[in-house]
């Protein structure tokens, strides 16, 4: 993620990198450690508040992507602040505690802050005309696909099953008491059901499935490269210094 979100700020218009952190490769060009043509004379660190404070004196607006851990995002996200900096964090396993907190905290600084379960526009996008679809249908099913067996249900398909539950609609009501394993993981109380199916090679694909009398909708979106949060990335950096708060999801700035 973090390579390939310094060469997508370096292409972007009006955008500049200033820095890098991370644990590994201390020491080197992020121009070479990314395979661009040329170095960008920035080497990586280990020292956030070094990083921070360098920014903070030669640029006039900044902005600190974290792609780090649940555990240091609330850290990262006040340092940044306290050196007048707003935050895009994409931590996907991020808890709703350290959100809150973070949103107090915030309010209080009057500083920007993205907290973005996801940072495709393609997962947005389905997850918004989900949504809209369930109004028109009783029937509904997600039906994913991975390449490996980690983080199951997706965090995208457990935010879908979440975003159309507590709409007044109760689904799948033919089998909602079902307990046959073949019929999948149920997410909340209103019958969403999950499928994965989990094969090497395969794309990352989330599909909602909604069916009603004669007729079956499908949604899909598929993930072939991490390429695709990049117009996310840029677009939540663009966005994120005009707040004085935090916003939680991608959507709020489409």
């Amino acid at each position: 993620m973090g390579r390939v979100a310094i060469a997508a700020v370096s292409r972007a218009r009006r955008m500049e990198l200033a820095g890098a952190i991370d644990t590994q490769c201390i020491g080197m060009d992020v121009g070479e450690l990314t395979g661009m043509d040329e170095a960008l004379e920035i080497p990586v660190l280990n020292d956030l508040t070094m990083v921070l404070g360098s920014i903070a004196q030669t640029r006039a607006t900044g902005v600190v992507v974290d792609f780090s851990e649940p555990s240091s995002v609330y850290d990262n996200v006040k340092q940044a602040a306290a050196f007048g900096l707003s935050s895009v964090v994409y931590v996907p396993k991020i808890e709703m505690d350290t959100i809150t907190e973070l949103s107090a905290f915030c309010d209080k600084a009057s500083m920007g802050c993205l907290v973005a379960p996801t940072l495709s526009i393609g997962s947005v996008l389905l997850q918004q005309a989900a949504i809209q679809a369930s109004f028109h249908y009783n029937n509904v099913e997600i039906v994913e696909s991975r390449p490996n067996p980690s983080d199951l249900p997706s965090p995208d398909a457990i935010q879908i099953a979440n975003n159309i539950s507590d709409l007044g609609q109760i689904y799948n009501r033919q089998d909602m008491d079902s307990h046959n394993p073949a019929r999948g993981q149920v997410l909340g109380e209103d019958g969403v059901r999950v499928h994965i199916m989990v094969l090497p090679g395969l794309a990352s694909s989330t599909s909602v499935v909604l069916s009603g009398p004669g007729e079956v909708y499908t949604l899909k979106h598929d993930v072939t490269d991490v390429q695709s949060l990049m117009p996310g990335l840029i677009l939540a950096i663009r966005k994120v210094i005009r707040l004085k708060n935090l916003i939680y999801g991608l959507e709020k700035f489409l």
